[in-house]
């Protein structure tokens, strides 16, 4: 059969792999002049690996992107290092990434340190989630670790990431968390554009066709069967069609569909993110703490302080030291309509407060990339509210990353998605 696939993100290109396999003809259209997604990246002159736009990393359980990449003959190039993650508290950041340094975290009392260790043994090893998804996180981590340890380490999280809607967030999305996650994390080498890029070229290798500008305006039924893509070039034709858009875009570019379904997209909640990154002259986190979590609570005008290059090394940059400054924040928020100077005039004095010695002159290069859908908000009983893959419409698919629940957001859940969603297009083709 000849489909389309909405998006050249990584559920678009996963899925594009299992059908060109499956003997199907398969054109990619996406809007901007690149492929990857959120998992894109970009490269200057003067450095050997690109830097992504949102900072990523893998984790050692992540199958399915790892499964991918055996099967590109690319397994050679994962490269898996421990860096350290770690949260502010009174002034000074703590990683609390085995049990020996929770037990050394000054921030709570001893027994709340051990009712903290034993809830994330609950429920990395023993809890289901289907339970938990019917209460919030507040309420469920206030009963299990306490007041002062929810006020503590996980209130600053939820209000970081999730703002108006942190009190909403059901707790099966911290089990996913806790499940799914290792302190060992990985990369590919070159960057995850270069992961994106020799899955790209795999991909044209074998017939798919990635059209790079090419917005999609509108999705039809077709009289004939199938459906019509109105392209600014014109018209296409297809037997089936698989949009990996955001919610609110797949509702305004398939109109056709019932209702109900259309409502179902709406009634989703996303948090989008805002990223500064920065290409320092120097090594901000003396330290080495790849991961900073900073609370608001505590004045930081950003979510999350990440040193790349205490991840993976300076030298493939050029000597550049790359630091994201990223928050996730309500579609409407401010920092949307920020340009680049004026989130730099918000957000480099913060980087006093890592290294006291940081001047604005470290600045060598620096980028923003800004996106409304970056993070779904799970409220209770999200599984019943996930819209189906399958919609309504015969051979009109929906992918994003809104229906990997109850797994976070990333690429490896992505690449599961697309290729599971693969797999019922072609059987519906049979």
């Amino acid at each position: 059969m000849k489909v389309a696939i909405i998006g050249a993100g990584i559920t678009g290109l996963s899925a594009a792999h299992d059908l060109i396999n499956a003997g199907h003809d398969v054109d990619i259209y996406e809007a901007a002049d690149y492929a990857g997604g959120l998992a894109a990246g970009i490269k200057i002159p003067r450095w050997e690996w690109s830097v992504e736009h949102y900072y990523h990393h893998w984790f050692a359980t992540d199958s399915h992107i790892l499964g991918l990449i055996r099967e590109l003959g690319a397994e050679d190039k994962v490269v898996f290092p421990r860096p350290v993650t770690a949260v502010y508290y009174e002034g000074d950041f703590y990683a609390l990434d085995s049990p020996l340094n929770v037990l050394r975290f000054p921030g709570l009392p001893f027994l709340d340190r051990v009712r903290m260790g034993m809830a994330v043994a609950y429920l990395k090893y023993l809890a289901r989630w289907q339970p938990l998804e019917k209460t919030t996180v507040t309420t469920w981590m206030k009963r299990a670790v306490g007041q002062r340890g929810y006020e503590v380490l996980w209130e600053p999280l939820l209000d970081g990431k999730f703002g108006p809607h942190a009190s909403d967030v059901n707790m099966a999305w911290m089990w996913a968390r806790f499940k799914a996650r290792t302190t060992r994390l990985g990369t590919f080498e070159g960057g995850f554009q270069a992961f994106v890029d020799t899955l790209t070229e795999n991909l044209k290798e074998r017939g798919v066709r990635i059209h790079l500008q090419q917005p999609v305006e509108s999705i039809h039924p077709a009289e004939e069967g199938g459906y019509t893509l109105m392209l600014p070039e014109g018209a296409a034709h297809v037997d089936q069609c698989l949009v990996t858009t955001s919610p609110n875009v797949m509702g305004r570019l398939a109109p056709d569909l019932p209702e109900t379904y259309l409502a179902g997209l709406q009634d989703l909640k996303s948090m989008g993110a805002v990223v500064l990154i920065l290409a320092l002259r120097n090594r901000l986190a003396e330290s080495g703490v790849y991961w900073h979590n900073l609370p608001k609570s505590a004045g930081f005008p950003f979510l999350s302080l990440v040193e790349h290059t205490n991840f993976v090394s300076p030298e493939f940059f050029g000597g550049d030291h790359i630091v994201y400054c990223g928050d996730y924040l309500d579609p409407g928020h401010v920092y949307f309509e920020l340009s680049k100077e004026e989130l730099l005039d918000r957000f480099l004095p913060a980087l006093k407060r890592i290294n006291p010695n940081f001047e604005s002159e470290w600045v060598r290069d620096s980028w923003v990339y800004k996106t409304r859908y970056a993070q779904p908000v799970p409220e209770l009983n999200h599984s019943t509210r996930i819209p189906a893959v399958r919609t309504p419409l015969p051979g009109l698919w929906f992918a994003s990353m809104s229906q990997i629940y109850p797994w976070d957001r990333g690429t490896n859940f992505a690449v599961e998605l697309g290729r599971s969603v693969a797999e019922q297009m072609t059987a519906e083709a049979s």
